[in-house]
C-alpha cells in the first residue's frame, strides 16, 4: 500500500460556475475561511486570471499568509493556455495553479472540431506547465478533463508528460459521471502503477456515485503506490448534478466498512466545523439542505419508528454509526424570539455599536467604527443578505482585506478590440522539429468578456 488521501475543496471554483448558483466574493472568502478551520488540504478557489476575480484573489491570498486559512493552500485554476497561466502569475500572487485541458477522442473531435490534436493537447498542457514553474508557481497540477472517457493509453501518456514537466499531480476528471467505483479502481490503479504520479480524482453525481466513485478511485491510488487528492464540494454542489460531497467522503473513509481500516487521511481534520460550513454554504448559495443531508440534515439524526426510537433510548449507537457533536451539532437547536437589532446596508452608528458590543468588539475611536460601518454596509450590499455573527467579526478582524476583495475595477470598453473564444485556439507546427504547438488568436486581455464559450 502507497500513500494518503488528502481534499482538495472545489466549492469556490467548480461550486460557484454551476449554474443558478451564485455566490458573493465575501462569501467564497468565508468559505475559504471555515475550510481552512475544518482542516482541509486545499482550496481551489477561483480563476485568477479573470479581471473580476483578481482583488478577491489578492485579498484571499494575504489572508492565508497572515495564517487566517490555516495550513490549507489555495489554488487557482486555468486552461492549459501559457497566455492564460502567466497572466495568473502576474495579475495575483496566486503560486498554486492547476491548468486544465481536454483528453478523449469526443472532446478532441467534437469540442476542439479540428484546431487541437492528440499531441498538441500534450504539448499544450507542457508549456502550460513550464509558464507555471518559470513564473514562480510552487506546485502545478495537469487536469484532464473527460479522463473517464479518455483512452487509458493516451492517459498514461498524458500523466508521464506532465510529471516529467514538474506537475506535482495528475486530475483524472470522471467529468460526465459516468465511471463506476469498479471502473475507475481500475483505471486509478494502473495509472499509478504505471506513472508513479500523485492522482487527484474529480467525480460529478451524473448517476449518483461521485463519493462512491471517489472513494474507490482513492483506493486505486493508494494500492497503486501513490497519493490521493479527493476533489470535493460543500453540499456537493456543482456542474449539473453535483461534485463529491465533502462531509460525505471524509465519513465514508472514516467509518465505512472496507475503508475506514485501509485509506488514511492526510488532513488534520476538525469536523466540528462540517455542521456549520455546511449551512453556511447552503445560505450563501440560497440552496436548502435536504432533510437526508449525510451528516447536517435535518433527519441525520432524527428518529421517530418505534423499534428504532426505544433503541435510541437505550443505547444511541443502536441507530448512528457517529455521534452528532462529531459534526458540530448542538443538542438542541434554539432560536432567539422578540426584540433584535442587526445592521447592514442601511444600518446607523449606534446599531453597529450595539450589535458589535453584544459580539465583545469595542471600538478604539470613531474613525475605525465609520470605516467598519462603511465595510460593513458594503459587505450587505455586496450579499444581499443579512450578516451572520462570523461575517461581522471577520470584518472587523481584517478591514483591508474585506475592502480590497469588495473592490473591483471595471476595464474600459473602448480598450477592447476583441473577445477571446475557445475557438480562436488553433494548432501551428513549429518549424524545424514539426512539434505542434498551441497558438492564440489576437485578443483583448481587458476585456470584461474575458472568455466566451
Amino acid at each position: 500500500m502507497g500513500g494518503k488521501v488528502y481534499f482538495i475543496d472545489v466549492t469556490n471554483r467548480d461550486g460557484v460556475q454551476a449554474a443558478r448558483l451564485e455566490m458573493s466574493k465575501f462569501q467564497r472568502t468565508m468559505v475559504n475561511y471555515y475550510l481552512g478551520k475544518l482542516g482541509v488540504h486545499q482550496s481551489e478557489f477561483g480563476f485568477p486570471f479573470i479581471w473580476h476575480e483578481q482583488n478577491y484573489c489578492e485579498a484571499n491570498a494575504a489572508l492565508a499568509e497572515q495564517g487566517v486559512m490555516g495550513n490549507m493552500i489555495l489554488e487557482g485554476w486555468t486552461r492549459a493556455v501559457p497566455g492564460d497561466v502567466i497572466k495568473s502569475l502576474q495579475k495575483t500572487p496566486v503560486r498554486h495553479l492547476n491548468v486544465s485541458i481536454s483528453t478523449s477522442d469526443q472532446m478532441i473531435n467534437a469540442k476542439f472540431q479540428g484546431k487541437l490534436t492528440h499531441e498538441s493537447v500534450i504539448s499544450s498542457m507542457i508549456d502550460s506547465v513550464h509558464a507555471a514553474l518559470e513564473g514562480g508557481a510552487l506546485t502545478v497540477g495537469a487536469n484532464a478533463e473527460d479522463a473517464s472517457r479518455t483512452e487509458l493509453d493516451y492517459l498514461i501518456r498524458f500523466a508521464r508528460a506532465a510529471k516529467e514537466a514538474g506537475a506535482c499531480r495528475v486530475r483524472y476528471c470522471d467529468t460526465l459521471g459516468l465511471d463506476s467505483p469498479d471502473s475507475i479502481y481500475q483505471r486509478i490503479y494502473t495509472l499509478a502503477r504505471e506513472t508513479g504520479i500523485d492522482i487527484e480524482l474529480h467525480c460529478h453525481n451524473d448517476v449518483g456515485m461521485a463519493v462512491a466513485n471517489s472513494v474507490s478511485g482513492a483506493k486505486g491510488a493508494v494500492n497503486g503506490g501513490v497519493n490521493a487528492y479527493i476533489n470535493t464540494t460543500v453540499n456537493g454542489v456543482g456542474e449539473r448534478a453535483g461534485n463529491a460531497d465533502l462531509l460525505s467522503c471524509i465519513l465514508a473513509i472514516r467509518f465505512a466498512r472496507g475503508v475506514s481500516d485501509y485509506l488514511q487521511i492526510g488532513d488534520n481534520l476538525d469536523l466540528t466545523m462540517a455542521w456549520k460550513l455546511g449551512h453556511y454554504v447552503a445560505d450563501a448559495f440560497g440552496q436548502p439542505i435536504a432533510i437526508t443531508q449525510v451528516g447536517i440534515g435535518a433527519n441525520a439524526f432524527a428518529h421517530e419508528s418505534g423499534i428504532h426510537a426505544d433503541g435510541m433510548l437505550k443505547d444511541r449507537h443502536n441507530y448512528e454509526i457517529y455521534d452528532h457533536e462529531l459534526l458540530g451539532r448542538a443538542q438542541w437547536s434554539y432560536v432567539p424570539t422578540g426584540r433584535v437589532i442587526t445592521t447592514g446596508e442601511y444600518g446607523g452608528m449606534n446599531g453597529l455599536r450595539h450589535v458589535y458590543e453584544q459580539l465583545g468588539v469595542k471600538f478604539e475611536d470613531n474613525e475605525t467604527a465609520l470605516y467598519i460601518l462603511n465595510l460593513v454596509q458594503a459587505t450587505n450590499a455586496h450579499n444581499q443578505k443579512q450578516l451572520a455573527s462570523d461575517e461581522l467579526l471577520f470584518i472587523a478582524d481584517h478591514p483591508r482585506e474585506v475592502h480590497k476583495l469588495l473592490t473591483v475595477s471595471i476595464p474600459d470598453p473602448a480598450e477592447c478590440i476583441g473577445v477571446r473564444r475557445e475557438q480562436d485556439i488553433e494548432t501551428h507546427k513549429e518549424p524545424g522539429n514539426g512539434r505542434e504547438k498551441v497558438v492564440e488568436a489576437p485578443w483583448c486581455e481587458n476585456s470584461p468578456l474575458r472568455t466566451v464559450r
